[in-house]
């Protein structure tokens, strides 16, 4: 007696669901092992700092507004003194960022609405931040894993890339990758999740010549042979913070 036909998958690299999760997971723990310090590269001292120092960070490197918000700190500590801000000041003060205009107008937005109506305190919770000018899910989730310790998917461009290699997702919708990856990782891992995969794609999967060959996780990576698999080439490409 024969079976019938095996029922086709509804993973992204064909394998059965259980596989992926397994997979997955290895995945997650090895770079959770090459990345023991892996965390938020961004310099903050509290929910409101992070808070702008993400939405800063739009096309922008980690260096960079951490060069940036000291003195943007000194002179508005606070949503109070943020909300007051001159505009052209702030601008000033934030221009190497990049989009300076449209940041300082999110910063000042935000700042506005959260003494407006959170009593000058960063809301936690995903709703309210994401009404926020300038704030999404990702910076949202920044801000609630990274400041308030709840657990969240941060689906910036490197977890975005790394997810869709890795054969975690199809998508190339930040809002639909992010519900693929809850779908496959513990809720308590999500946040750490985002920090290593991110320190992963910075450091060694990068979008144009990823360093396959120096990859912890290359035995399990569907699209190993993108990058040199030679180690001493592949080791040249491995970059530090940025």
């Amino acid at each position: 007696m024969t079976s019938g036909p095996e029922p086709e998958s509804d993973t992204p690299t064909g394998e059965t669901r259980l596989a992926l999760v397994r997979r997955a997971r290895k995945i997650l723990r090895v770079l959770e092992e090459t990345y023991p310090d892996a965390r938020c590269e961004l310099e903050f001292a509290d929910p409101f700092q992070l808070l702008c120092a993400t939405v800063l960070s739009a096309q922008c490197t980690d260096v960079r507004v951490n060069s940036v918000t000291p003195e943007l700190f000194r002179r508005y500590p606070d949503p109070t003194e943020m909300a007051a801000a001159d505009p052209q000041e702030l601008e000033l003060i934030i221009r190497s960022t990049g989009f300076y205009r449209s940041k300082a107008a999110s910063l000042m937005g935000l700042a506005q609405l959260i003494v407006a109506e959170h009593g000058a305190e960063v809301p936690a919770e995903l709703q309210a931040l994401t009404q926020l000018p300038g704030v999404g899910r990702k910076t949202a989730n920044v801000v609630l894993g990274n400041a308030f310790d709840i657990p969240g998917i941060t689906v910036d461009t490197h977890v975005g890339r790394l997810s869709r290699r890795m054969g975690f997702t199809v998508h190339d919708d930040p809002v639909k990758v992010e519900h693929d990856l809850m779908s496959i990782f513990p809720r308590k891992t999500w946040t750490q999740m985002s920090h290593v995969m991110i320190w992963h794609g910075r450091r060694r999967c990068h979008s144009r010549k990823p360093a396959c060959g120096a990859c912890p996780v290359v035995q399990w990576c569907p699209s190993a042979g993108l990058g040199p698999l030679d180690p001493v080439e592949a080791e040249k490409l491995v970059r530090g913070p940025q």
